[in-house]
């Protein structure tokens, strides 16, 4: 059997920049393990199987080693993929996740907005094992939410030098850590890291913004902010807060038009 995969560079508006996904879209489910199995031989940070369920889409997450409940790059990815390659023309698609309905709208030749759940982190002082020894610092605050901890740092610089232990990291029980702090030229900027769930380091996480976008419109008293997540490849966000939605704007380029062989 022969089936479609294409790679999507996110939240970037020229190729080897921002994070790459593979978009699988499927006339119906394939088992649970050929998709994981797809996932780890693809080897990157998530591939997005999707599947039409009468109006709208499911869509379906994987990492190399585990699937996940909400991925924001791979879901723009999808989109975009559905607008330049699959002929769908309406203003909006929606996807129904294990995160609930998400919304992708298009704004205009490469750029879309994202509409998720927020997800506010809560402080705490109990700090889970391997946390600090993983990021190799000796105090922050750190926040919880369902899927990540997320630890605040002090400004840009200390993010940007950040060289983790990712053996230690990995040794704290959640989906990943988020390190975010407040930009020199953005809002905030950040850094992600998944070692728990095979990813070292994330190059943009759209999932980590629903949880720091509500934190900073908080803190900097406005809703609409900018956003640049600092890994290597970088990739630019434009974000708003909605009541308890999150929207995140970016642009996207198709890398790879193929098919696969199962």
């Amino acid at each position: 059997m022969k089936l479609p995969i294409y790679i999507v560079d996110a939240f970037t508006g020229k190729l080897f920049g921002g994070n790459p996904a593979a978009v699988c879209p499927l006339q119906e489910w394939l088992p649970e393990t050929v998709m994981q199995n797809l996932a780890a031989e693809n080897n990157l940070s998530e591939t997005a199987f999707i599947v039409q369920e009468g109006d709208h889409f499911r869509i379906r997450w994987f990492t190399p080693s585990t699937e996940v409940k909400l991925c924001g790059h791979a879901t723009l990815a999808s989109a975009h993929i559905f607008y330049t390659e699959l002929g769908y023309s309406k203003p909006e698609i929606h996807f129904e996740s294990l995160s609930g309905l998400l919304k992708v709208m298009h704004q205009a030749e490469k750029v879309y907005t994202l509409d998720f759940p927020a997800n506010p982190p809560e402080p705490i002082t109990k700090i889970p094992e391997g946390l600090f020894e993983g990021l190799k610092i000796e105090n922050a605050t750190v926040f919880k939410t369902s899927f990540d901890y997320m630890v605040l740092m002090p400004d840009q610089r200390s993010i940007e030098n950040l060289q983790p232990d990712f053996a230690s990291l990995a040794k704290v029980k959640a989906r990943g850590v988020v390190t975010t702090a407040k930009g020199d030229d953005v809002d905030f900027v950040s850094r992600c890291f998944y070692p728990q769930s095979g990813i070292n380091e994330d190059p943009v996480t759209g999932s980590a913004h629903t949880i720091m976008v509500p934190y900073w419109s908080k803190e900097l008293g406005k809703t609409t902010l900018s956003a640049v997540q600092l890994s290597k490849r970088k990739g630019f966000l434009e974000c708003e807060l909605k009541e308890n939605r999150v929207l995140m704007s970016g642009q996207a380029v198709t890398y790879l038009k193929g098919e696969y062989t199962i």
